[in-house]
């Protein structure tokens, strides 16, 4: 009973209702905490997480002196800073925070006390006043050691644009969020307020000029103002989004030194173009779309959209990635996406929280499709199956031999800048939270995965129930369980790439049109439906044992690049449902750079269940060159999602058109 009181101040804290705020996100979403995920693709990957990474991520920090240095600023134990970073503090609080969501999921006292512990370390590292952060506190301050990405020894919060105390903070109020939510527990959260007390002192009273230099402040603190109800956090976010863009340009040295590096160009509300360090951007994008619906500020909205028109027109890869140069790790100019992509974990994460708060403030389907292809591609590409193995850059093509990955050519167990693994720790246990959405009497159906669900519909309860392969199959069943006849509207999202669409933009797209339609039937009978925004509508009395099905036309389809991608010219690439398929030479005769495809060649689909923990397999004919020219040969692809857990050899998503 103590576990539901809390679930349901979480929902009430962090989607503030109309009495305490004049605006709002217009749709709700279900949280994770309300859909239990119950089988298929999705449940082994929260139990990978949940019982092998997170664990595994807490142990490398014991390992590589994260969790000693808050034992050793806090004065438990005598020792000096370790680690490469000075925000390395983040990565604890990230694991903390897919900890606490994992305690949402499943009841653990062995991590619940294992977290008091840890916490007790990070209440001991903080100062009187409230300040925290490690490496400034150890007098960690070699500077070129720590080289731009730490603080300025001169004094706190006055690295300004290339400090991570503010970033760390952010990530500290999310996971402190995270635990009271979790626990009913303050210690955490007392350890954040009196952070973020401190910091709004010294903006608004005391003279202090700085903002974050990688943004995530801002969304840690409309967390805490969600949960605690105290304006002044979010007051202070806006006031650090509102710095940005009015220094002027003193000159540049380094594209680290340049302000569109930080996105410090332009004011926050005048920036029209994605620039600079892809995770930085989409964390302040994300931000301002908080902003935006909180506040009501039309200035951030029409921002925003533009941004993402950017974005998914000129600079997105194919499998929702986002960041093609390498030396910045951020965007280039309009259609320079090589395959060689940066496209960093951290940044597809990013990506999906800020589509999903689009999709919440315009209710249009094209921000989940752009979710959905993020989620199943360029982000869980990051986590391998074992759950202790990491990409930190996810290309889309792979020579077999360069040691792309943080110095590793292939996954990795860990990183110096570890931010990837501990993103991922906390990305995946909530999941779930993105499957439906609520508005007045409708439903929102995002994302399919086997599931139960319990949501309201104008204060009425109902249970969805979702059994589905998805995303090996196109085939989902939902069934309805309700104390009384209720009518609603479900809005069931029908993919782009089930409407011949691959993206929504001409940035890609699918080299056939198909005539296949999405089936929908109620209580075993077809249904004529209306598509609105990309959902389509079914308007029902909704009473005991409905039941829906839909059936995804399930093609294997080839794409091809817009014109303008230099690097895919004369390429095309294949795609079946959400997933994005690729060659390696393991299953190819050690083929896979040379690899050429027809566009119209058949390919057919097989589930394998022994192979990478079962995956559908695309097998076809190809062509390779040879000194009598192209020759004919069997090939077999592979989910991108999935690759690089066998031998280490070449890999190719973009193959030559024959």
């Amino acid at each position: 009973m103590k576990k539901v009181l809390l679930m349901a101040c979480w929902l009430l804290a962090f989607y503030a209702n109309a009495q305490k705020l004049s605006y709002d996100y217009p749709i709700k979403p279900i949280d994770f905490t309300k859909v239990k995920v119950t089988g298929g693709f999705w449940k082994s990957r929260l139990d990978t997480v949940e019982n092998k990474t997170i664990p595994y991520a807490f142990q490398k920090c014991e390992e590589t002196g994260r969790i000693n240095n808050f034992i050793f600023a806090g004065g438990l134990k005598e020792g000096k800073f370790e680690g490469s970073f000075g925000f390395d503090d983040s990565d604890v609080y990230k694991i903390i925070e897919g900890a606490s969501y994992s305690l949402m999921n499943e009841r653990n006292p062995k991590l619940d006390a294992y977290l008091d512990k840890v916490i007790s370390y990070i209440a001991a590292a903080q100062e009187d006043d409230g300040y925290l952060y490690t490496a400034w506190t150890l007098k960690a301050n070699d500077y070129n050691k720590f080289q731009c990405c730490s603080y300025d020894p001169k004094g706190r919060f006055l690295g300004e644009k290339m400090s991570h105390e503010f970033y760390d903070a952010g990530h500290m109020y999310e996971a402190a969020v995270a635990h009271y939510v979790a626990t009913g527990k303050k210690s955490f959260l007392n350890i954040a307020t009196k952070n973020a007390d401190l910091i709004y002192d010294l903006c608004f009273n005391k003279g202090l000029q700085s903002y974050s230099g990688h943004q995530e402040i801002e969304l840690g603190l409309i967390k805490l103002f969600r949960v605690t109800n105290n304006k002044k956090y979010l007051d202070l976010a806006k006031l650090l989004l509102e710095r940005r863009g009015h220094q002027p340009l003193t000159g540049k040295k380094t594209d680290f030194d340049s302000p569109a590096y930080s996105q410090d160009h332009l004011p926050v509300t005048q920036q029209d173009e994605a620039v600079g360090h892809s995770v930085r951007a989409v964390y302040m994008y994300a931000s301002m779309a908080d902003i935006a619906a909180i506040t009501g500020d039309k200035a951030y909205l029409k921002a925003i959209d533009k941004l993402w028109e950017d974005i998914v027109s000129k600079k997105m890869y194919v499998t929702g990635g986002l960041g093609a140069a390498h030396g910045i790790e951020g965007f280039d100019v309009a259609y320079a996406l090589p395959n060689d992509a940066y496209a960093e974990t951290c940044a597809a994460i990013a990506n999906v929280y800020w589509n999903h708060r689009m999709f919440l403030l315009h209710g249009e389907s094209k921000y989940m499709d752009v979710l959905e292809r993020t989620l199943y591609n360029g982000l869980m590409s990051g986590l391998s199956l074992e759950g202790d193995k990491f990409f930190y850059p996810n290309p889309l093509v792979f020579d077999g031999k360069e040691k792309f990955n943080q110095g590793a050519t292939c996954r990795s167990p860990w990183f110096d800048c570890s931010c990837c693994p501990s993103n991922l720790s906390r990305f995946v246990p909530s999941v779930s939270g993105y499957v439906y959405a609520v508005k007045d009497n409708s439903v929102f159906v995002n994302l399919f995965m086997n599931s139960e669900a319990t949501l309201a519909v104008k204060n009425q309860t109902i249970q969805l129930t979702q059994t589905t392969n998805y995303p090996w199959s196109g085939d989902v069943n939902l069934s309805v369980e309700t104390s009384k006849l209720t009518p609603a509207t479900l809005r069931i999202r029908i993919p782009g790439w089930s409407q011949n669409e691959a993206v929504p933009s001409d940035l890609y797209y699918f080299n056939a049109t198909s005539s296949a339609k999405t089936i929908i039937k109620l209580n075993g009978k077809a249904v004529t439906y209306k598509i609105e925004n990309g959902y389509a509508l079914i308007n029902h009395a909704w009473k005991s044992g409905d039941k829906v099905s839909i059936s995804f036309p399930m093609e294997n389809k080839t794409l091809t690049s817009n014109a303008n991608i230099k690097a895919n010219a004369n390429k095309v690439a294949v795609q079946r449902g959400p997933m994005l398929f690729c060659v390696e030479a393991q299953d190819n005769n050690n083929h896979a750079l040379d690899i050429s495809l027809n566009e119209q060649a058949p390919l057919t689909a097989e589930y394998q269940k022994d192979l990478l923990n079962g995956v559908t397999v695309l097998k076809g004919k190809g062509w390779i060159n040879t000194n009598e020219g192209k020759q004919a040969v069997p090939i077999q692809m592979v989910p991108y999602v999935v690759w690089g857990h066998r031998d280490i050899k070449p890999m190719a998503v973009w193959l030559g058109k024959n």
